[in-house]
């Protein structure tokens, strides 16, 4: 084969494509031999793999390239500070805005040489203390909020608010996803976590991909990513929808709590649907809201975000819910007013499994049947069918993909036995509890048994309160372990008990959980509504500082398949 040299000559060739640090990233890639084929093209869905490869003065021997500058180009994070402050309101207080970024960061230990710093303020560390330190690990460009001391040769970015400025850099830096990608924002005190998975699965079994960031995960395609925050900060949104865009998802649908609007972490594009569940008393108290007003006007943010707002009709605070609203305005519910209808619901029960079904009227009217309980299933189900009317989706899509809805942690229903139901819910407080119990309550069962545990180093209080109302609700309590933390198992449960005291109700105390599923099981009656609560979507232990894996649903199969053992 004769050997071929190409010179890659570009008009308007950025500066960083002939930089050492480009020449070296892209000696990673393997090149594509010349074969008289189409080349192939370089992009981040279409990636080379490592060699050893090296490229040196831009030639190329025996091999033919095409490639896609942009994608490159985002691959090494180069970008000019100008152009990453294009949207945003600033003062350059020192400097130039001729920097070359590689990448942004809010985290002094992970900023380096080429990096954009924002100072921010925290709850614990306010990040403008950093500033020189950043400054001496070689970062050229800060954003702050006030005047910082550092060498004539850091530029320096003031802003009214480093945490707004934060998500518009973010959106800048990573291309604006955003606005390339349809999103759908959900926000409320409950419901937020099983709407997304609704919509998730509606919308993918409709032939869309679509990505989730949520309370319990963030899926990008195949890669599931355990989530810290149920709205991550602004760096990780936009991170995250750059992914979503380049793994080739259509849209993307994400929960929106009222801390990620106040702290604008999803700032910098617009919700293309944005929806609001509903509202209650939540997420009040330190280093979170002043008052139930102030949680209010925060999550009402997200109608002044969004293209489309989609709000629960029924809700006792829907006028306050879209005072100032900017969006076109959509609604669902039972009331009569409601824009998207239930009629006619029915509690269902099957072999293990409850369930609920509605006639559908208003914009859509069809039955509708869904393997969840409760009149809260309706209100998640009429949000999810709500947003999925803007995709055109069919029907008989729509029906078939709410019929197989699993939401992991929120009652996740575990099929054990024809004779009673067994379900996995993440109940974790007296409200929450409190909630669930009288839903099952509706289903008139043999009994009611709830099995939980309160976790460790938290509020005695919450201790009390969920055994009263476990007291109260259920005809047995299975006492057991949570995540005890740093406190003695047993020390967590008496005070449980101590609630529990204050009703009738009947109890057993198991301290090891595994033991305490297995009562459940092997003690189940025909009829019974057994709740394995609090642990929900968590697979970890946590005892002395340390986690350790356990999941519910890997205890209940070890529990059958050592029970099938011993009949064998």
């Amino acid at each position: 084969m004769k050997t071929v040299v190409l010179f890659l000559i570009f008009k308007g060739t950025p500066a960083w494509l002939g930089s050492r640090k480009f020449i070296t990233s892209f000696s990673q890639y393997q090149p594509v031999p010349f074969s008289g084929v189409r080349p192939k093209r370089i992009s981040p869905q279409n990636p080379i793999p490592p060699s050893s490869f090296f490229v040196r003065n831009m030639l190329f021997y025996k091999y033919l390239w095409a490639i896609d500058l942009p994608a490159i180009q985002r691959r090494l994070k180069l970008m000019k500070l100008s152009k990453i402050l294009e949207r945003l309101e600033y003062t350059c207080l020192q400097g130039t805005l001729d920097q070359e970024i590689e990448e942004v960061v809010a985290d002094s230990r992970k900023a380096k040489e080429g990096s954009l710093f924002i100072c921010i303020r925290g709850a614990v560390v306010d990040g403008h203390t950093f500033a020189k330190s950043v400054a001496g690990q070689g970062t050229k460009a800060i954003i702050v909020e006030e005047p910082v001391e550092v060498p004539e040769d850091v530029t320096v970015i003031q802003v009214k608010d480093s945490r707004y400025a934060m998500a518009l850099v973010a959106a800048a830096y990573y291309d604006y996803p955003g606005d390339k990608l349809r999103v759908i924002g959900i926000t409320g005190t409950k419901g937020k976590t099983t709407t997304t998975y609704m919509v998730k699965s509606i919308l993918e079994n409709a032939g869309y991909k679509v990505g989730l960031i949520g309370t319990i995960e963030t899926i990008i395609g195949d890669t599931v990513i355990p989530s810290a925050n149920t709205t991550p900060e602004s760096l990780l949104v936009q991170k995250y929808l750059r992914q979503m865009l380049d793994e080739g998802c259509d849209c993307a649908v994400m929960e929106v709590s009222s801390q990620g609007l106040m702290l604008h972490r999803t700032a910098g594009f617009t919700f293309d649907i944005g929806i609001f569940t509903n509202i209650e008393p939540d997420h009040i108290g330190p280093n979170e809201h002043t008052s139930f007003e102030h949680y209010l006007s925060c999550k009402k943010m997200l109608l002044r975000q969004c293209r489309i707002g989609i709000v629960n009709r029924d809700d006792e605070h829907y006028e306050k819910i879209i005072d100032g609203h900017t969006c076109s305005l959509e609604t669902y519910g039972f009331s009569p007013e409601a824009d998207l209808r239930a009629v006619n619901p029915e509690l269902l029960t099957k072999k293990g499994v409850l369930g609920i079904s509605y006639d559908l009227q208003g914009l859509l009217n069809f039955p509708v049947e869904i393997d969840l309980p409760g009149k809260f299933s309706i209100y998640n189900s009429l949000t999810a069918i709500a947003i999925c009317r803007h995709f055109n989706v069919s029907e008989e899509n729509i029906c078939k993909a709410l019929k197989c809805a699993k939401v992991k942690g929120r009652i996740e229903m575990e099929k054990v036995s024809d004779d009673f139901t067994l379900m996995i819910d993440y109940a974790h407080n007296a409200m929450s509890l409190e909630s669930l119990l009288t839903t099952l309550r509706e289903y008139k069962p043999n009994r009611l048994v709830c099995l939980f545990g309160c976790g460790g180093n938290r509020s005695r209080d919450r201790r009390f309160e969920m055994g009263e109302v476990s007291g109260k609700l259920a005809d047995l309590t299975i006492i057991t372990s949570d995540n005890p933390r740093n406190e003695e198992p047993q020390a967590i449960i008496d005070d449980i008990k101590t609630g529990i005291s204050k009703t009738e109700g009947k109890y057993v105390e198991i301290i090891d959980r595994k033991e305490a599923i297995a009562y459940a099981i092997h003690h189940g009656q025909p009829g019974d509504i057994i709740v394995l609560a609090g642990k929900g979507h968590e697979d970890y232990q946590e005892i002395k500082g340390k986690k350790y894996p356990m999941d519910e649903r890997v205890l209940i199969r070890e529990i059958l398949e050592e029970d099938a053992k011993k009949k064998a």
